[in-house]
Parts: C-alpha cells; sequence; structure tokens
C-alpha cells in the first residue's frame, strides 16, 4: 500500500530527490541537516515503497534480532560511526535498559526515547533503524551476506505497524547551550578526594552529578597526574600504533539512546579526508578528527586497579568516543595499554 503524504511531506520528498540528485554520495543523516529535518522524517518519505513502518514493544524486537544470525550493529553520532558484525546474543532488559552481551555484538540500550521504527531496503541491502523522538538514529541492525533473510522477513511482518498510512511528527531539537560556568565555590579537595577513592569507572558520572561539573571542568579539575590533554593529531599515531602491536582495545561510541563497544585489535587505518578510518573484516570506525576540540589521557582507581581511557570532546563539551584497553571486570587493564599512550601520543 503506497503511503498517503500530507503536502508538507510531499514537498519534502521531491526537495530530498533533488537534493540527491545533486549530491549522490551524501549521507541522509547529513541530508537531514541540510534540508532542515530529521532523519526519521526523511526516511518516511519511503513510506510504501522502500520503508515499512514498525510497531509493537521494541524490547520484544530486538529480544529476537538472533534470530537474523550474522549482522552489522550500527550506532553513531555526529562524529563518528561505530560498526560491528557478529550476532545480538546474551540480550536482556530491565524496564527500558537493554543489554546486549554477545562475543562480537556488545551493546548498552536506552530505550526510553526509541520512538520509531523502520525496516529499509537500499539496493537490496536490508535494515532495521530505530529513531528517538527528535527524529535522531538511535541504533540501526544491517543484514549481512551471511544473515538469515527469511528470518528478517518474519521478524518485519509481526512487527509491522498495521498503518502503513502516516506521517510522522518529531520534536524540535533544542538549541546547544554554552557550557555553564564552572560552580561557584566548589570544593576541589573534596572532589579529588573522591575520584580517588572511586572504586567503578561507572561511578564517575555520578561524581560529576554531585559536584555539578561538565566533563572539561572535572577534567581540569583532576587529582595530579589523573587527566592531561594531548593533542588530537595523536590519535592516528595511537591507531597505527595499536595496529602495530595487535595489542587488544575497547572503543565506545554512544548517543542519547546507545551505546556501542568494540573488543579486540584493529588493524587496516587510513585517513580519507577529515575521516580517521579503521576498516577491518569485522569492525569499522569512522571519526571526525576536526571534532576533537579537546583529547584527555584520563586515569580513574576500581577495585581491580587504575584503568586508563583516552576521552574526545567536541566545542559543545560532548563526550562522543572513548578508548580503553581491553579488560574485564575482575581483571587488570593490560599494562601495554598505558605504555603505549605515553609513548606514541603527543603532550598538548
Amino acid at each position: 500500500m503506497k503511503a498517503t503524504l500530507s503536502p508538507e511531506r510531499t514537498e519534502l520528498k521531491e526537495r530530498w530527490a533533488e537534493y540527491k540528485l545533486a549530491n549522490p554520495k551524501t549521507r541522509i543523516r547529513d541530508a537531514a541537516k541540510a534540508l532542515d529535518t530529521s532523519e526519521a522524517e526523511l526516511l518516511a518519505t519511503g513510506l510504501g515503497e522502500n520503508v515499512q513502518l514498525l510497531d509493537g514493544d521494541f524490547r520484544e524486537l530486538i529480544k529476537e534480532v538472533g534470530s537474523l544470525g550474522h549482522v552489522m550493529a550500527l550506532t553513531r553520532n555526529d562524529h563518528v560511526v561505530h560498526e560491528r558484525k557478529g550476532v545480538y546474543e546474551k540480550i536482556s532488559f530491565n524496564n527500558h535498559v537493554g543489554l546486549v552481551l554477545g562475543e562480537d555484538i556488545d551493546l548498552r540500550l536506552f530505550l526510553g526515547d526509541w520512538k520509531f521504527g523502520f525496516a529499509v531496503s537500499e539496493n537490496d541491502r536490508f535494515s532495521l533503524q530505530f529513531f528517538n523522538s527528535f527524529g535522531e538514529a538511535a541504533h540501526k541492525i544491517y543484514l549481512t551476506e551471511k544473515s538469515d533473510k527469511g528470518a528478517y522477513d518474519a521478524l518485519v511482518t509481526k512487527y509491522l505497524a498495521a498503518d502503513q498510512d502516516v506521517n510522522l511528527f518529531v520534536n524540535k531539537k533544542i538549541e546547544k547551550i554554552a557550557e555553564p560556568e564552572e560552580p561557584a565555590g566548589l570544593d576541589k579537595a573534596a572532589f579529588q578526594e573522591e575520584w580517588l577513592a572511586l572504586k567503578d569507572t561507572h561511578d564517575f558520572f555520578t561524581l560529576l552529578r554531585k559536584y555539578k561539573l561538565s566533563r572539561k571542568q572535572a577534567l581540569r579539575n583532576a587529582p595530579e597526574g589523573y587527566a592531561h590533554r594531548i593533542k588530537p593529531e595523536s590519535m592516528k599515531l595511537l591507531f597505527d600504533a595499536i595496529s602495530e602491536t595487535g595489542l587488544p582495545i575497547m572503543v565506545f561510541v554512544s548517543n542519547p539512546n546507545c551505546i556501542q563497544i568494540h573488543t579486540g585489535p584493529i588493524s587496516k587505518i587510513f585517513v580519507m579526508g577529515p575521516w580517521l578510518n579503521i576498516m577491518d573484516p569485522e569492525f569499522n570506525l569512522h571519526l571526525r578528527e576536526d571534532a576533537i576540540d579537546e583529547a584527555w589521557v584520563v586515569r580513574k582507581p576500581t577495585e581491580d586497579g587504575i584503568v586508563t581511557g583516552i576521552e574526545l570532546i567536541d566545542k559543545d563539551g560532548v563526550m562522543f568516543n572513548q578508548f580503553f584497553g581491553k579488560r574485564k571486570p575482575g581483571i587488570p587493564e593490560l599494562a601495554e595499554w598505558p605504555a603505549l599512550i605515553e609513548q606514541h601520543s603527543l603532550p598538548y
């Protein structure tokens, strides 16, 4: 059934078609920005053609994604794209917070604002795509040549919305505000004391909230030796060194609705324009180096010893990419990881 688009959506569809002709290589996320709309609204102009609206409890749908077999999970934000192939395994939910803890696909899902779901066919490339109430991509799942297409078709049929003749309405994104001033009367000594007493890296978020500090402010007030800046161009040097040594690392990419993690070595590194890329068979990362406003090496105490991370922060103060040495709870970080950072990063 072909969807009946409103005049506004018909006009958007026509503008997008014109834009694609003039900019055939532009990705839909960038096209949405150029056309002053959202990615979900652009995608919805294909309802009744190559796009199908999904409905129901997305938690239940995600629980069944393992039936598709080998797929590609994609999570991104404005500055970095994380693509990991594998199977969705060990899937669980506690209310709207979900975990996927497979050997390859490792996710933290925050479904409180997963508003729209679509099944999409693009030149015989099939996917499930989920968006928040602002029309921004939360998470996408693409079939690979190893996937079970029959299971995909069955899943789409099961969660297909009864009404495909809809016009989506998304919330207007609030403009980003400048980073607030550091709180007056900050008890720096107490903050540093609590930092040094951390038992788990996850407790760091609680610490920031308690002292009303932004990420940048917290790092600038870190205990001596626990946070220092490095030059953004260090990332290429570090990627090359990691590739040469075969050191397994953890790569975190997040948006408000999902965190996606790769654990393992990285191999093929190259730069294309502003993008620093990892292009391995099962893992791809596309990082905009020009989006790195500040790069930090951060050390946090845990019950398993010090955990060393690299945090990339944009001009709005948002941390958009994190890197760690491979580790698991109960196992100290690899000693080679902080040594590699020290040897191959450029001090700011």
